[in-house]
């Protein structure tokens, strides 16, 4: 053998190797193995690789009692088919799908392991038994979170389908909870399932307790215990339980009556907000100028479509952080581009048609088909979607179903706001104090230096801006499109009439009043014969008192 020395050089090399090999690979299985051991969940997450669906209980049932918050995405990656093990070294994995496979998530860890393709890994399979398993036990960890809104949705999802073995978890999680909220939806969930007890003294105290809730729910369960057998015989025998049960029954319509009443008042002001927006710029142009300004509506609208625009100029070039600040720079917008609008229409038509209030009506409507075209010609007949930013999404939740949204909530303190900036400026500005001399003696007011001419374009800009506003605020509640503005003209119409011309106070009682009747109404009559009726009512009102419920003197009140 030629080079002896050379090949056992070369053999002793390849033994070195493979002995650092063989030491690397056993180092690495005790560093795993002693992880999986430091690591209960980590051990109780690969047995889910087991096949027998009892072993695969009996883990998901030690990741329940570890309690670790890492086996809630673990699970309801198991329950969904999104939990995996991957070939190539028995790993468990989360798959997330992509194009031709998966991008994988250690569910240990929370870090991304890198894509695979679908036959590198293989699906960890539940079955029925385990699918329920899987859900009650999220239900149990979701009552541990540390959020208390995600235990209150867990306390509300598990009461929707209330079973005896959740009895004991709902007990131990109101005996730890501290929010006053999540433990009433727990208390209301333990006396639902004690109203099954065979404990008559449960039953009572479960429906003492169901009796100050406000769930129609709750109430229909309480009124099953007065449905009869085919002998006759209630479903709920004990007397006495049956007349708690009346009482509770009468004690929760009683509360449903009242929010009743709240939700006719909130909707009613709601209503009346909208109704006062739309009706304030239309008040300063009629009881300054004597002007029917048909084309009020089209202002509106203007309004409306100068918020679709700055929206999406905020989509364009704002960071997205930003977007919901759109609203807030959408308001001397259209505030700017209806009085632009405005002026535009007071200069070039109706100044020329004062004290021909027919042929004012006409053109006026003429200008408002011109602008409802002009609009479709640029922005096309479809609405136009402006969206909710996130601090107007939501509802405010009053109970028994009742809730009114948070856009419409804004809206109302909006409008008074509104309001509030009018009326100091008419009461404490120069062009205020203008333009009441000009409503209260034109002719005076001009021998005095007032510009008449400029008071009346000026004013008819204040309304149209005014308008325009409006149109913001309905664009967060109501489509955007060519018609927007003839749904509220006639409204915005009777609004006036009814308060009186020219009257602030009388437009603000009117629109509020107006939209308070006019949800009392709708549950008796419907939406339409609700409207009639109330235009009815102001017809017989204004017989009586022409000039509404506040009168000025004006040149519209003294023609």
């Amino acid at each position: 053998m030629k080079n002896p020395m050379r090949l056992f050089h070369n053999v002793s090399l390849i033994a070195s190797v493979a002995l650092l090999l063989g030491f690397f690979t056993v180092a690495t299985s005790w560093s795993a193995g002693a992880q999986t051991v430091d690591d209960p969940f980590a051990a109780a997450l690969q047995t889910l690789n087991e096949k027998s669906f009892k072993k695969k209980a009996a883990a998901i049932e030690a990741m329940a009692e570890i309690g670790d918050p890492r086996a809630t995405a673990a699970l309801e990656a198991l329950a969904a088919g999104h939990l995996f093990s991957r070939k190539s070294d028995n790993a468990i994995v989360i798959g997330s799908g992509i194009e031709n496979g998966y991008a994988l998530t250690d569910p240990v860890s929370g870090a991304g392991v890198g894509d695979v393709g679908k036959r590198d890994v293989k699906k960890i399979t539940v079955n029925n038994r385990l699918r329920g398993q899987i859900r009650g036990i999220l239900g149990r960890l979701a009552l541990s979170s540390e959020d208390a809104a995600q235990r209150l949705t867990a306390a509300q999802n598990i009461i929707k389908s209330p079973s005896p073995g959740s009895l004991d978890l709902l007990r131990d999680a109101r005996d730890r909870e501290t929010v006053g909220k999540v433990r009433d939806v727990l208390e209301t969930g333990i006396a639902i399932i004690e109203l099954e007890s065979d404990d008559t003294r449960l039953r009572l105290a479960a429906i003492q307790t169901l009796s100050g809730s406000t769930d129609r729910e709750v109430k229909a369960l309480l009124e099953q215990m007065f449905v009869t057998d085919d002998a006759g015989d209630f479903v709920e025998a004990d007397a006495d339980v049956r007349a708690a049960a009346q009482a509770a029954i009468d004690d929760i319509n009683g509360r449903l009556s009242l929010l009743a009443v709240a939700e006719n008042l909130l909707f009613g002001i709601s209503l009346g907000s909208v109704l006062l927006l739309a009706a304030i710029g239309l008040a300063v142009t009629f009881g300054v100028m004597g002007v029917i300004n048909m084309a009020h509506g089209e202002m509106i609208m203007l309004g409306a479509y100068t918020t679709f625009l700055v929206q999406e100029i905020f989509r364009t070039v704002a960071p997205p952080e930003a977007f919901g600040l759109y609203v807030v720079a959408a308001i001397p917008a259209a505030f700017l581009v209806a009085g632009a609008f405005g002026v535009l229409i007071e200069r070039g038509c109706i100044r020329f048609l004062y004290g021909r209030p027919l042929e004012t009506l006409l053109a006026t409507w003429g200008i408002s088909l011109i602008l409802q075209q002009l609009v479709r010609t640029l922005f096309g007949a479809n609405n136009r979607e402006v969206a909710n930013p996130q601090w107007l999404s939501g509802a405010l939740e009053l109970g028994g179903g009742v809730s009114i949204t948070f856009s419409r909530i804004y809206i109302i303190f909006f409008c008074l706001a509104v309001v509030a900036l009018l009326a100091a400026f008419i009461r404490y500005s120069r062009f205020g104090l203008n333009m009441r001399a000009v409503t209260q003696n034109r002719a005076m007011a001009s021998s005095m230096g007032i510009k008449t001419g400029q008071v009346d374009a000026l004013t008819f800009a204040l309304g149209s801006g005014i308008a325009g506003i409006a149109g913001v605020a309905l664009s967060q509640i109501s489509n955007v499109s060519p018609n927007l503005g003839q749904n509220f003209i006639v409204d915005s119409f009777m609004v006036v009439v009814f308060g009186g011309v020219g009257s602030l106070w009388g437009t603000i009682v009117g629109a509020f009043g107006l939209g308070i009747v006019n949800k009392f109404l709708e549950p008796f009559s419907g939406a339409i014969l609700g409207k009639v009726v109330v235009l009815i009512i102001i017809i017989l009102f204004i017989q009586k008192r022409p000039r509404g419920l506040f009168a000025l003197k004006g040149r519209a009140a003294e023609a």
